[in-house]
């Protein structure tokens, strides 16, 4: 009896051990699993306002459509470069989008703009050998339309982070000086930029908290806004870690970088001016100029000759 119950109690115990193994495996696999999904695209940590959500409801119906659509063409195609749409969407913030989607609006917009030539230009008169030509032109221009919006988003983006990029690495001097760490500094200066830059270190700090180091975390986010001074600051964090540097000693040294590289591009672009006025001046001033100069003396000398 007592030689059973024993049994009836290991089994017992095995059992639970079992069960204590299965749920915390579980549990890693989860975190892993998140991990892989916001190191793959990236985390929002903010709800969005009620006006975008009103925005969204809008759009929807043609997002489902698109979404549908890109999944279809996605099967059927094996040229469709996903991880490079992705990387794209993650770096323009569009991180409600999906790279299927993006796929399905080139799909939508290059037939859309090919069907509007092919009804307008015969409508007006034209032949049509003429609308065919029209409509393949637009509808390539509407397959890459979606990605150049992307682009367009991203670059806006980038040249948004790097403008807010001596500000924030102020704060992190100040508060680092204050006693504060890396992550602690990243966290109130998370709170305080507004976005793109504050939802990137708020993203950044979400990887650190699901199992990246701080060098791996502050990596990604050099991966996902890969603007001029982005490169620079994660540069300089990384090989400060790596080389023991005071992280107080190198953002104070950064900061002075970051003033002087925006007062160089602030130059450059003063510089370039003369030659971007050159086109406006050539081809809309200069002929109003010598209309209004010479048009007097072409008519005097019509009257002369006459």
């Amino acid at each position: 009896m007592g030689i059973g119950l024993i049994a009836v109690a290991g089994v017992l115990l095995l059992g639970a051990g079992i069960m204590i193994l299965v749920v915390n495996l579980g549990k890693e696999r989860g975190s892993s699993v998140t991990l892989d999904q916001i190191q793959t695209y990236g985390y929002v940590a903010e709800a969005t306002g009620g006006s975008e959500a009103d925005a969204g409801g809008g759009r929807r119906p043609l997002d489902s459509i698109a979404g549908r659509l890109g999944n279809i063409v996605a099967r059927r195609t094996d040229r469709f470069g996903e991880a490079r749409i992705r990387e794209k969407l993650i770096s323009a913030g569009m991180y409600d989008t999906t790279p299927r989607k993006i796929l399905g609006y080139q799909v939508l917009c290059a037939i859309a703009l090919g069907l509007v030539v092919l009804w307008l230009v015969p409508a007006m008169g034209g032949s049509l050998l003429m609308a065919i030509a029209l409509a393949v032109a637009l509808g390539a221009g509407g397959w890459f339309a979606p990605l150049y919006y992307v682009e367009l988003k991203k670059r806006k983006r980038f040249e948004r982070i790097d403008k807010q990029l001596p500000d924030m690495i102020d704060l992190l001097v100040v508060t680092i000086e204050a006693g504060l760490g890396i992550l602690a500094s990243m966290r109130v200066a998370s709170d305080s930029m507004s976005d793109p830059l504050g939802q990137e270190l708020r993203l950044t700090l979400q990887e650190q908290r699901m199992g990246l180091s701080v060098g791996q975390a502050i990596e990604s986010l050099g991966r996902r806004a890969d603007a001029p001074n982005m490169r620079i600051f994660v540069r300089a964090i990384t090989q400060g870690e790596r080389l023991g540097v005071s992280i107080g000693t190198t953002m104070r040294n950064l900061s002075v970088e970051m003033r002087k590289r925006r007062r160089a591009i602030a130059e450059e672009r003063a510089q370039k001016m003369p030659v971007k006025m050159l086109f406006p001046l050539i081809f809309f001033i200069f002929p109003a100029l010598f209309i209004v100069i010479l048009t007097p003396m072409v008519i005097n000398i019509f009257h002369a000759l006459a």
